[in-house]
């Protein structure tokens, strides 16, 4: 942010009205501000999460038993969570308080399950702070008392706290306000003509008053700022003295500082930067390969944490083992290369038919249709 400073220099009865620049100010990493200045108002983070929220709730899912026959029970509850959401709303709402929050909370009450705010819930720790003794869900100064057996918390990897998790964004946190902020730059730019920073100079005149000062400024906006001004040659005198002090866009580069703030925001979150729409290496060849990387790198890693959170908790809760499997088959972009491991596993003769159904997560034949 910039100081209006007044510099008076005696000796050649100077006044002159400058900016300067002060330290930085980034985004405070609270979760509403996050969510403020980087989903709500950078168009890289909103895309880059909805394509990760996107691609995950596009896979359907299947709850297995031991015996890796269908449990139709827990599917048709991952098939319908809530009265208010079916899979695809309830898994891309886990997905985004993952990716803004870092922490994910799921509520089951028996029958249904409901994603919690993550900024509205909290984690008590018994008195050892050794593990978790229940949640607490705070709304309009209305605080409920929830049983940790109740509440999955998925949570990233965050080194420096016990608790919670780590939210992409917190790590593109300085790219995305330095996007931000050449984006105001450059609309500041266009909302007072396109005209850079200076300072009026006012040679040989005593020290001006309050008063005049006001007036000066005032006459100077209404005359030579903004659009419909843009273009008109600044007339001075009486000793006044404009100075260009500012950088045009082209000497600080923005376009190219943009491109580069963007690709870091999208790398945050494990998304390649052509599939946004950000310039460079962008052809059909690249594009293909790219969201092939993105599947592999980024979504199904993301689909086993998930899987295997929601595994574990699910079976203690019903005292019972079940396995939530994403249905990766289905992908059009995974089908490559589950074409070649099909093959692979058909191919080998040393595998009863029932090894090879089990190594592709299909419950085995019954006595008599085995080879």
């Amino acid at each position: 942010m910039f100081n209006l400073l007044q510099h008076f220099s005696n000796r050649k009865k100077e006044c002159i009205f400058t900016w300067q620049g002060t330290t930085p100010t980034w985004t405070p990493g609270n979760y509403s501000s996050l969510v403020s200045e980087g989903f709500f108002k950078n168009v890289f983070v909103y895309r880059a999460i909805n394509l990760i929220s996107s691609g995950i709730s596009s896979i359907p899912i299947i709850v297995k038993n031991r015996d890796l026959s269908e449990n139709k029970l827990m599917t048709n509850l991952f098939c319908r969570p809530n009265s208010m959401q079916g899979r695809s709303s309830f898994m891309t709402t886990l997905v985004n308080y993952l990716q803004l929050s870092g922490n994910a909370f799921v509520y089951f009450n028996g029958k249904e399950l409901n994603c919690l705010r993550p900024d509205r819930t909290k984690i008590v720790p018994n008195r050892n702070n050794t593990e978790v003794e229940y949640y607490t869900y705070e709304v309009d100064r209305t605080k409920i008392s929830l049983r940790k057996d109740d509440v999955l918390h998925l949570k990233f990897s965050n080194p420096l706290s016990d608790w919670y998790g780590f939210a992409p964004i917190q790590a593109a946190t300085q790219a995305i306000d330095q996007y931000n902020e050449m984006s105001k730059h450059n609309l500041g730019l266009l909302q007072n003509g396109g005209r850079p920073t200076g300072c009026l100079i006012l040679k040989n005149i005593e020290n001006l008053t309050d008063e005049q000062r006001i007036q000066l400024r005032r006459d100077l906006k209404e005359t030579y700022v903004g659009a419909s001004n843009a273009g008109k040659i600044m007339v001075l005198e009486g000793g006044f003295e404009w100075k260009e002090m500012g950088f045009s866009p082209r000497d600080l580069d923005f376009d190219g500082a943009k491109n580069s703030t963007a690709r870091e925001i999208v790398q945050a979150f494990g998304v390649p930067p052509i599939l946004v729409g950000i310039r460079g290496d962008s052809s059909f060849s690249n594009y293909k390969e790219a969201r092939t990387h993105f599947w592999e790198d980024t979504i199904v890693p993301l689909t086993e944490f998930i899987s295997t959170e929601f595994s574990h908790w699910l079976s203690i809760r019903t005292k019972q083992f079940v396995n939530v499997v994403f249905n990766l088959d289905t992908v059009p972009a995974l089908a490559g290369k589950r074409e070649i491991l099909w093959n692979r596993i058909a191919g080998a003769d040393f595998l009863t038919d029932n090894e090879k159904r089990e190594m592709l997560g299909l419950p085995k034949l019954k006595q008599g249709n085995e080879k």
